[in-house]
């Protein structure tokens, strides 16, 4: 232990962390640098913080403060000791309603604020898209903006007071007069009056630099506000006394259509005079699709306010006829709303990706310019980026003359490194001859402090330099930003990276067949560290559990990144054998919800199996991967035995059930599942096929249908034949020849009877426990056995959610050298998307009642629900699914030590929701796992779609056959 943690460790009762996973999470923020921490300091209050920097101080360490770590510019990470704020001190401390005040601490997440000031009306005016995790204590630190800027203006516009501690340990009150001005300031500045009147452009969005002029007596002396965007080194914030504005009780949203971000740019200053709460700007290159929105190559989001509906329309509409527009959509629906801005808030993550594929990235991200010199400024930006052969796609707060932007710079080579120096000088230089600010809400950093002078001039920067000695005269809160920072072209993130790409099993066909592409998405956004998930999202569920970052996709991805730079990276340097990695990784559920969720398309759920392949390489096991991740061997094994009542009546006996669950790895409190006394394959062999005549639908009999629940896959039976189609499941045979009859009658010839007989698996058990050996030997032999059929034109109908996303997208990912598993691929349809597709004149029966429940996470993920949603519709099963995860995600929540957070997770959506659902509900669960975890955790029933609508069938209510299949 060194001599500044054990000293830290006795002066602060935070948690102090100099172990690698705690520096390695906070390398890094959402920008293109990364700087290894000397340790990390959770604070529980500014007795704390004042001790650290005392500690610090004697020691000559630097200290940064960190919010949620979403800065893009690099001003969140540091080399000394960072404090975290979001662990103790992230509370509302007082909300007064009427005089619209809040007092907050610095680790608040903004999210939090608004849900306190909701019930009251009121809410915080800035809300920057990465609202649901970034803190006020980052909103102050940069300035940041959001939005609805147009309305409400600047986190500094909203900042009353702030209680702050300086490095020499004072505890200042500040406000305006003077209020809590260091010694030495009002000297300053009285001496400047002319250069600090004269010396800053006039716009909105101007946030580069410190605020001196703030400190005017024509601005009050408000040190306050001087003290917002200067980023941590001035000194450290403790609590703040915002202010809060009314909420409009309605809004509206008119999107405008244009025919290029150009049109759109020039018409977005003019719309200000109908006072709109957000004018924001984004291109067709960053909308996944355009189905949503008007006719146009680029589109304005213009947001109304009122205090009634009507009145928030007619001013919208009021917008779009004053507007120059090619089409227009007025958005009343206030889900219709939340879909549009869900598109404009993920262009921070969609914006990292360029439409081929290739990576974009920061550095650029927020510039801004007079409103009135958009456009021309626009047509200047995309001039320089030919100059340099770069590309990128502007967007963000048009009515604030802001621009976000991330371009494709090569930051691995030197000479794209040089590229990327000489294009930000030119355009340090355009954005100044343009009246505009190098930063318009995210901060200078390290990626633009250095080119300050060309927006300011050397003797403005000289007085920052100035004003930092005095609240910092040591220079010991986050040195390098802002005044003598530290070049923007060091300190690069990707620098520790390995060059050439590592040998992995998966083929990553979006990066190349590069892990440490793979691993490169994450680029900080954090959309994964939400404390709360709305509607249908998945994202992150161990996170929400747990609200620690190690435990959350960011926290795991920068840790495969130290993984990743070895040595180089000084943290984690045993490779695939990391212990901390693993560790991290251990409370993944594999849930794949940031597959779609993340911005970025984060796989985690494949990079965990990976890193499992590779950690136990030539090495014991955990039982549980022995016990669970062959579940299909041994439950094949109880099969041929008929052994399944012999091991049911095993298993419910305690002592017996507790020394297999302790031999096996399978946590204590888990209740092991019953093994069907017949399986669906035997149930299937003794009844005679009833469906109808044409080409087959093949019913995938997977381990969990086959074996747990065959009365799913007898329900399915009888719906799918219900609906006209021809039921028949896979070959059990390697063949030569094609089957016939059912699909696995055939004259066996002595070659076929060599090759055994067998069963089709997805691999999922082997995946998810890292067994990708096994996994793509299983799949080899699946893929064997489908040769006959994927010789047809036969769908393959999987009922279990996690089984089709294996077959979906880890088949062909894993098994990417044969071209076999693409077309099995796409070949899978859900139970829904069969009906839909294949039998689109069947009609189910009608139940009228209202459905409870969640979305399977990989249904979420990988298989999409709308064919779902359309299907109970259809049926008369009213009411939306929980998201979330249900927390036993297979062999997740039964391995030993993972109950609590299993628990936790299902505590998060899908308890609840069943908690309140009303008497008759249908608790739906297509997922065993989801319908396992309602049973054990509240004793609940969940059925699959197929059941219930089997059980309808049975109870003689009629389908409507309209036309055929």
């Amino acid at each position: 232990m060194t001599d500044l943690e054990a000293d830290l460790r006795k002066a602060v009762r935070g948690e102090v962390g100099f172990d690698v996973t705690s520096r390695a999470l906070v390398t890094m923020d959402a920008s293109n640098y990364r700087r290894v921490p000397l340790g990390v300091v959770a604070p529980r209050d500014a007795d704390d913080v004042a001790a650290v920097l005392e500690v610090c101080r004697t020691h000559g360490v630097p200290v940064v403060p960190r919010g949620g770590g979403t800065s893009i510019a690099g001003q969140a990470t540091g080399t000394g000791v960072v404090l975290d704020f979001t662990r103790h001190m992230n509370r509302v401390l007082a909300l007064d309603a009427e005089a619209r005040t809040a007092v907050v601490q610095p680790g608040l997440v903004l999210d939090r604020l608004q849900d306190a000031a909701s019930p009251h009306g009121l809410r915080f005016g800035p809300d920057p898209s990465t609202h649901s995790r970034c803190t006020l204590g980052g909103m102050i630190g940069n300035n940041s903006c959001g939005s609805h800027s147009v309305a409400w203006g600047t986190t500094a516009d909203s900042v009353a007071e702030l209680d702050v501690v300086t490095a020499r340990g004072q505890r200042l009150r500040l406000g305006q007069g003077w209020a809590g001005a260091p010694t030495g300031l009002r000297e300053l500045v009285d001496g400047e009056l002319a250069r600090l009147r004269t010396g800053f452009p006039e716009l909105p969005r101007r946030i580069s630099g410190y605020a001196l002029d703030a400190l005017l007596p024509e601005h009050r002396a408000d040190v306050a506000r001087s003290f917002c965007g200067s980023e941590g080194t001035l000194g450290v914030l403790t609590e703040a006394v915002v202010r809060l504005v009314e909420a409009p009780r309605a809004r509206v949203l008119a999107v405008l259509g244009y025919a290029d971000e150009g049109a759109a740019a020039e018409a977005a200053a003019g719309l200000l005079v109908h006072r709109p709460l957000t004018v924001e700007g984004m291109a067709a290159d960053l909308v996944p699709s355009t189905a949503a929105l008007p006719r146009g190559g680029a589109w304005l989001f213009v947001e109304t306010g009122g205090f009634s509906p009507a009145e928030a329309r007619a001013r919208a509409e009021e917008i779009v006829r004053a507007a120059d527009v090619l089409d227009a959509l007025v958005v009343t629906d206030p889900a219709g709303q939340r879909a549009l801005w869900r598109i404009r808030e993920d262009a921070s993550g969609t914006a990292t990706r360029m439409p081929d594929g290739s990576e974009a990235w920061p550095g650029w991200e927020d510039c801004a310019v007079p409103p009135q010199r958009l456009g021309a400024y626009l047509r200047d930006f995309r001039g320089l980026l030919v100059s340099h052969g770069l590309r990128g796609t502007p967007y963000g707060h048009f009515g604030d003359g802001c621009i976000h932007v991330r371009i494709d710079f090569d930051l691995l080579t030197g000479p794209g490194i040089a590229r990327f120096r000489r294009f930000s000088e030119e355009l340090a230089d355009l954005v100044a001859a343009h009246g505009g600010s190098l930063s318009g809400e995210h901060g200078d950093g390290q990626a633009r402090a250095e080119l300050l002078p060309r927006m300011y001039g050397e003797e403005m920067v000289a007085l920052f330099e100035r004003a930092k000695g005095i609240w910092d005269p040591d220079d010991l809160l986050n040195p390098g930003m802002l005044v003598r920072p530290a070049p923007l072209d060091t300190n690069l993130r990707f620098s520790v990276l390995p060059r050439e790409p590592v040998e992995v099993a998966f083929g990553y066909p979006a990066d190349g067949g590069d892990f440490s592409a793979a691993v490169r998405r994450c680029v900080g956004v954090a959309k994964c560290r939400t404390t709360s998930a709305s509607g249908s999202a998945v994202m992150c569920p161990s996170f929400r559990a747990t609200g620690e970052e190690a435990h959350s996709t960011r926290g795991r991805a920068r840790l495969l990144h130290e993984m990743l730079a070895g040595e180089a990276g000084e943290l984690v340097t045993d490779g695939w054998r990391s212990e901390e990695v693993r560790e991290a990784l251990d409370l993944c559920l594999s849930c794949k919800g940031c597959r779609s969720d993340c911005p970025v398309g984060v796989d985690m759920a494949t990079y965990k199996a990976e890193f499992l392949h590779h950690h136990y390489a030539g090495r014991r096991r955990p039982a549980a991967h022995h016990s669970m991740g062959r579940l299909p061997r041994w439950l094949r094994a109880v099969d041929r035995m008929r052994a399944a009542a012999v091991v049911n009546a095993l298993a419910s006996v305690g002592p017996l059930a507790a020394v297999a669950k302790r031999l096996g790895g399978i946590a204590p409190e888990r209740r092991i599942p019953k093994v069907a006394t017949e399986t669906f394959s035997r149930w299937w062999d003794r009844r005679k096929a009833r469906g109808a005549g044409g080409e087959p639908v093949i019913l995938w009999p997977d381990t969990f249908t086959e074996h747990l629940s065959p009365s799913v896959g007898q329900a399915a039976v009888r719906v799918l034949e219900a609906a006209g189609l021809r039921v028949v499941l896979p070959p059990t045979v390697h063949l030569e020849k094609a089957p016939v009859g059912d699909g696995r009658t055939v004259a066996l010839d002595p070659v076929s009877l060599l090759r055994g007989r067998g069963r089709v698996c997805c691999g999922l058990t082997y995946v998810s426990t890292g067994q990708l050996d096994r996994a793509r030997a299983v799949l080899r032999r699946t893929l064997d056995l489908m040769a006959p059929v994927l010789e047809t034109s036969a769908p393959v109908v999987v009922l279990e959610p996690s089984c089709a996303a294996a077959l979906r997208t880890d088949l062909p990912e894993l098994l990417h050298d044969d071209p076999r598993a693409a077309r099995l691929a796409s070949r899978v349809r859900t139970f829904a998307e069969a009906l839909e597709q294949l039998a689109p004149g069947w009609r189910p029966p009608a139940l009228d009642r209202p459905v409870v429940g969640q979305t399977h996470c990989h249904q979420h993920a990988v298989l999409g629900d709308l064919a779902d949603r359309r299907l109970r519709e259809a049926a008369g099963l009213t009411g939306d699914l929980a998201g979330g995860c249900c927390g036993l995600a297979g062999n997740f929540g039964f391995e030993k030590g993972h109950f609590e957070v299993s628990r936790a997770c299902a505590e998060d959506q899908l308890l609840p929701a069943v908690r309140q659902a009303a008497e008759d509900a249908v608790v739906l669960a297509d997922g065993f796992s989801c319908r396992t975890q309602l049973e054990q955790l509240a004793g609940v029933r969940g059925r699959h779609l197929a059941e219930v609508l089997a059980e309808a069938l049975r109870s003689g209510e009629r389908a409507d056959v309209v036309g055929g299949p």
